[in-house]
């Protein structure tokens, strides 16, 4: 199985940043994927700067490099942007927007389908494909019956099936908006935000009247509060037929997780439980951990 490094989700200073790929770029990686998918407004790195850092990346790494696009599109200037990185000419570009699957579509370049895609049967995905989708990420809450049924389908519909990578780790991006959760916490409006996000490498806590932490705020994205972690589910990712177990950066102890991930598909046992929840590929609720609620 490969391990791909999703996109960062949160809004770290440039120099984070940069610090975080040279790192990425020594390790056992098989795809890296760049890019602002959250909020046209972190300006850490513009698409110029992406583009370089993926040339260096490429050069640097055994890795593929892919550049993921915008979730939500909301302005001219931002779709003008959009268009430019599905142009690029060098890479492959993560469609996460309608308008991307558009414009790559038209130029006839194979893309990736993002987790934001609403995807969840064959025949929707036979579309997909037809338009030059070789990539399927499903969406988050896609359990491991879902998938298959979905790959079954396209096996009936006689369509070959596509690449298919599985958010294996990280904080779960459940929902996006129009308005900026992490502005409204700071009592500002979205327009005059100040970046007040940066502040928040991992995004905020949101908890219950009880005091127990339900949601993570990301600007525009509503993220689970639990890690998601599927390693424990190794064996069955195999069964599945997922090809790739994407990883989403956090900003403390990645090379710790890689590592996990690597030493099992190299052969090392599956730990019987882990630290996070994984509950939707169970088929249950995703902030469940399957194993300590004995459902397994």
């Amino acid at each position: 199985m490969k391990l791909s490094l999703g996109p960062v989700l949160f809004f770290w200073e440039r120099d984070t940043l940069m610090q975080f790929y040279a790192e990425m770029a020594e390790q056992p990686l098989d795809i890296i994927y760049l890019g602002e998918t959250i909020c046209s407004k972190r300006r850490s790195l513009s698409l110029d700067d992406w583009l370089g850092l993926a040339g260096d990346m490429q050069q640097q790494s055994n890795a593929q490099v892919v550049l993921s696009g915008l979730t939500l599109v909301e302005a001219a200037s931002e779709l003008s942007s959009l268009k430019r990185m599905c142009e690029n000419g060098d890479f492959l570009v993560e469609a996460n927007d309608m308008s991307a699957v558009h414009y790559l579509s038209q130029r006839k370049v194979p893309f990736v389908g993002g987790p934001a895609l609403n995807i969840y049967n064959g025949y929707t995905l036979s579309e997909f494909i037809d338009a030059g989708m070789m990539r399927w990420s499903p969406p988050v809450e896609c359990s491991a019956k879902i998938i298959a049924a979905a790959l079954n389908q396209l096996d009936e519909l006689g369509v070959a099936r596509p690449e298919v990578e599985v958010f294996a780790y990280g904080h779960l991006p459940l929902a996006y908006s129009a308005r900026c959760f992490t502005a409204r916490s700071e009592n500002r409006p979205k327009d005059d935000c100040d970046l007040c996000c940066i502040k928040y490498e991992e995004g905020i806590p949101l908890l219950s009247q009880e005091g127990q932490a339900l949601f993570t705020i990301n600007g525009i994205q509503t993220m689970s509060a639990e890690i998601n972690n599927l390693l424990a589910d190794f064996p069955s990712l195999q069964a599945s037929g997922v090809d790739i177990a994407r990883l989403s950066p956090r900003a403390q102890g990645m090379n710790e997780v890689i590592a996990a991930w690597h030493n099992v598909r190299q052969g090392e046992l599956a730990p019987l439980a882990v630290q996070g929840c994984n509950g939707y590929w169970h088929s249950r609720p995703g902030m469940v951990s399957v194993e300590e609620a004995g459902l397994c």
